[in-house]
C-alpha cells in the first residue's frame, strides 16, 4: 500500500515537472516571437532583411544557445510537427493571402498560374527525381528506393509561398506577386497531392494507367477543392446576409467568419482534398461577398484579425524551423561523414535551380505566345525574377521530408538522416541567401517608376476595405468605377479573342449583378433587410 502511494506521488511529481517545463518552453517561445516582431520593425527599411529571415536567424541563434546550455543534448523548445504546421499554422496564412489578393491580377493570369503551378511542378519534380537518382547512387548515401527518389522530387519541387509574401510586394510588383504567389499556392497543393499519390501507389508495378490515374486524381482534387472553398465562402455570405447577426452582436459575425474560413480547410482535409486550395478560394469569395455584409466595425476587425493571425503564424513557422534545424539527434548520424551531407545538400540545391529553370522559361515562352498585347507578356527580366523568387524552400518541404524520412520526428537510418539534414540545409540556405537577394534583384532588374494608372488605383482604393476587397472578381479598383455599358462589346469572334479580359469581366459583372449579389450580397447591393450595412452603401458600385 505504501509502495503504491509513493508510486502515485512520484508520477504526480513527474507530471508537475513536465507541465512546468511546458510552461517555461511556451513562455520562452512567446518571448522570442515578441523579439522577432520588434527586431523586424527596426529592420523595416532594410533593403536586404525581412521578418521571415529575421525569425529564421533568431531561431538558429536560440537553438545554438540552448544547445550550449544543455551540453549538446537539445537545441529546440518544441519538436517540429507536421500536424501543427498543416492544421494550425498554414490555414490562416493561405486564407489571408486569398482574402487580400488582387483578384484582377490573379484571374487575368489564371491560366499562366495553373501552367506554372501544376505543369511546372511536375516538370521540376521529374528533373529533381532523375538527377537525384543518378547522382545519389555515386555518393553512397545509403539504400534509397524508387519511392524515396520520387518523394524527394515532390519535396523539393514545393516552393515556399509563405516567404514569397515577405519578399514580394503586390502593390509594387502586382504581376510578379500574382504569378509567383498564385503559382506557389497551386504548387504547394500539387506537391502535397503528388507526395500522397507516391505513397499510395504501388510503385513495384508501374504501367501507363498509373499516370492517367494520377492526372484524373489531380484534376478531381483541384476542381473539388476549389468548389468546396467557393461554396463555403458563399454559405458564410448567405448566412450573415440573411440573419444580419451584426445588429445584435458584431462579435458573433466576426467569430462566424473566422470559424467558417477554418471549417473550409478542415472539411477539405476530412474529404481528402487539398485544404490549401480550398481555404485560398474561400478567402477570395469571402472578401468579395461576406466581408461587405458585416457591420463597419466588423469589417475593420476581420481585416486586421486575419492579417494578424497570418503574420504571427508566419513568424512562428520560421522561428520554429530555425530552432529545429540544429536538432542534435538528426546531425549525429552524419557527423562521421559531413562531406556526404554537404555533397547531398549541394546536389539538391543545384537540382532545385535547374528544375525551376526547366519550366519557368519554356512555359513563359508558351504563355507569351497566347498573349496579343506586349504589355501582358512576361519579359525576360520578369522571368528571371519569377525563377529566382520561387527558389526558396520552406516549411512545406520540411513537413513532407519529416513525413517520408522519419517516424514521429525520429530516425535511426543513416540515409534518412542525410535526407533530413540535407532538407534543413537547403531550406536554410535558400531562404536566407535567395530571400536576401530577391529585393535587390527586383530593384536592379525592374526599377520602380510609378505611373498615372498606379496613382489612380491608389486614389480609388477605399481605406476602409481590405486590400483588393473593393475589387470585384476579374476587376480592379479602377475598373469598378466604370459603367458596364461603356466597356467595348466585341462584335465578332475575332474581337472577342482580342479583348478576352474585358469581355469576361463584363459578362461576369452582369451575371454577378443579376444572380449572385441578390442572393449573397456584397458591395453595392441593397438587401431586403432594412438597416443593413449594404443598404447604407446604396448603389455606389453601380
Amino acid at each position: 500500500m505504501v509502495f503504491e502511494i509513493s508510486s502515485v506521488v512520484s508520477k504526480l511529481q513527474m507530471v508537475s515537472t513536465s507541465d512546468h517545463s511546458s510552461v517555461v518552453s511556451m513562455n520562452l517561445f512567446v518571448a522570442l516571437l515578441c523579439a522577432c516582431i520588434v527586431i523586424g520593425h527596426l529592420l523595416e527599411e532594410n533593403r536586404w532583411m525581412n521578418e521571415s529571415i529575421t525569425a529564421l536567424l533568431i531561431g538558429i541563434s536560440t537553438g545554438v544557445i540552448i544547445l550550449l546550455l544543455s551540453g549538446g543534448k537539445s537545441s529546440h523548445i518544441l519538436v517540429f510537427s507536421e500536424d501543427l504546421f498543416f492544421i494550425y499554422l498554414l490555414p490562416p496564412i493561405i486564407f489571408n493571402a486569398g482574402f487580400q489578393v488582387k483578384k484582377k491580377q490573379f484571374f487575368v493570369n489564371f491560366m499562366t498560374i495553373i501552367l506554372f503551378g501544376a505543369i511546372g511542378t511536375l516538370i521540376s519534380c521529374a528533373v529533381i527525381t532523375l538527377g537525384a537518382s543518378q547522382i545519389f547512387e555515386k555518393l553512397d548515401i545509403g539504400p534509397l528506393e524508387l519511392g524515396d527518389y520520387l518523394a524527394i522530387g515532390a519535396i523539393f519541387a514545393a516552393t515556399d509561398s509563405v516567404c514569397t509574401l515577405q519578399v514580394l510586394n503586390q502593390d509594387e510588383t502586382p504581376l510578379l506577386y500574382s504569378l509567383v504567389f498564385g503559382e506557389g499556392v497551386v504548387n504547394d497543393a500539387t506537391s502535397v497531392v503528388l507526395f500522397n499519390a507516391i505513397q499510395s501507389f504501388d510503385l513495384n508495378h508501374i504501367d501507363p494507367s498509373i499516370a492517367l490515374h494520377f492526372l484524373g486524381n489531380f484534376l478531381y482534387l483541384f476542381v473539388a477543392s476549389t468548389m468546396l472553398g467557393v461554396l463555403t465562402g458563399l454559405l458564410s455570405a448567405y448566412i450573415i446576409k440573411k440573419l444580419y447577426i451584426g445588429r445584435h452582436s458584431t462579435d458573433r459575425e466576426v467569430a462566424l467568419m473566422m470559424l467558417m474560413a477554418y471549417l473550409s480547410y478542415m472539411l477539405a482535409e476530412l474529404c481528402y482534398l487539398s485544404g490549401i486550395l480550398t481555404v485560398f478560394f474561400c478567402g477570395i469569395v469571402m472578401s468579395h461577398y461576406t466581408w461587405h455584409n458585416v457591420t463597419e466595425s466588423s469589417r475593420i476587425t476581420t481585416k486586421h484579425s486575419f492579417a494578424t493571425l497570418s503574420f504571427v503564424a508566419e513568424i512562428f513557422i520560421f522561428l520554429y524551423v530555425g530552432m529545429d534545424a540544429l536538432d542534435i539527434e538528426k546531425w549525429k548520424f552524419v557527423s562521421d561523414s559531413p562531406g556526404t551531407s554537404i555533397a547531398a545538400s549541394s546536389v539538391l540545391l543545384g537540382l532545385v535551380l535547374v528544375g525551376r529553370a526547366a519550366f519557368v522559361f519554356p512555359l513563359s515562352f508558351l504563355s507569351n505566345l497566347a498573349k496579343k498585347s506586349p504589355n501582358e507578356k512576361i519579359s525576360f527580366r520578369q522571368q528571371v525574377i519569377i525563377w529566382w523568387a520561387g527558389l526558396m524552400r520552406g516549411a512545406v518541404s520540411m513537413a513532407l521530408a519529416y513525413n517520408q524520412f522519419t517516424m514521429s520526428g525520429h530516425t535511426s537510418l543513416r540515409s534518412n538522416a542525410v535526407m533530413i539534414t540535407s532538407t534543413i540545409t537547403v531550406v536554410l540556405f535558400s531562404t536566407v541567401v535567395f530571400g536576401l537577394m530577391t529585393k535587390p534583384l527586383i530593384r536592379l532588374l525592374l526599377p520602380h517608376t510609378p505611373n498615372h494608372k498606379e496613382i489612380n488605383i491608389v486614389i480609388a482604393t477605399d481605406a476602409s476595405t481590405p486590400k483588393s476587397a473593393t475589387v470585384p472578381l476579374l476587376g480592379s479598383a479602377q475598373d469598378s468605377e466604370v459603367d458596364i455599358d461603356s466597356i467595348h462589346r466585341p462584335s465578332s469572334i475575332r474581337a472577342l479573342l482580342r479583348t478576352p479580359t474585358h469581355t469576361v469581366h463584363r459578362l461576369w459583372r452582369k451575371f454577378d449583378d443579376a444572380f449572385m449579389r441578390p442572393v449573397f450580397g456584397g458591395r453595392g447591393f441593397v438587401p431586403v433587410e432594412p438597416g443593413s450595412p449594404s443598404e447604407r452603401n446604396g448603389h455606389q458600385w453601380r
